[in-house]
């Protein structure tokens, strides 16, 4: 058994959605705050160290991604989580869907979508007021968006936010990247 397989099988095997409340799982890579940018290694079985962001850069919200799904550039589907205090690499959040960014990215003259979901973590005795994108302010967004754009500027890709859409769109898009679906 490799050292990280337990924790491989765990992640591999865990759905996207919790079947009792229908909330999104999202697996945390990288903290809100940190300049270092985690990503999970599937054939390790761990976190490693993807890339340090410039000085002066940082994650603004955990961001993570939600087990059992594959994007269009074959990675988890990513996603930003409004928490109001960072969680951890590796830390498991319920999470209620917002809304979707919808991106394209451009690397090396390939472009594909990218999209960011937003969310916000939900439990039994927490549960966020915002429903949608618009509660969270338009220039909290732009604010959002500039940090998606400057941080894939930083890596030598071109990120383009196209339109932001709501909770139904960030479903959709969750079911057409499910491994279940």
């Amino acid at each position: 058994m490799s050292p990280g397989s337990s924790m491989a099988s765990a992640f591999a095997s865990l759905p996207p959605t919790d079947p009792a409340t229908g909330l999104v799982h999202v697996v945390i890579d990288t903290p809100r705050g940190s300049r270092n940018k985690y990503k999970w290694d599937e054939a390790l079985g761990f976190f490693k160290l993807s890339r340090v962001l410039p000085a002066g850069h940082y994650f603004p919200f955990d961001f993570g991604s939600i087990p059992g799904t594959r994007a269009e550039d074959g990675d988890p589907l990513d996603v930003l989580v409004l928490g109001e205090e960072a969680a951890f690499t590796g830390c498991l959040i319920t999470v209620r869907m917002l809304g979707v960014v919808v991106a394209r990215q451009t690397e090396k003259g390939k472009t594909i979508r990218n999209d960011r979901l937003i969310g916000v973590p939900q439990t039994p005795s927490y549960k966020s007021e915002l429903r949608d994108l618009r509660g969270i302010g338009a220039r909290q967004m732009a604010q959002i968006e500039h940090f998606f754009v400057s941080y894939n500027l930083a890596q030598g890709r071109r990120f383009q936010p196209l339109r932001r859409s709501g909770p139904a769109a960030a479903a959709k898009l969750l079911k057409a990247a499910s491994r279940e679906a």
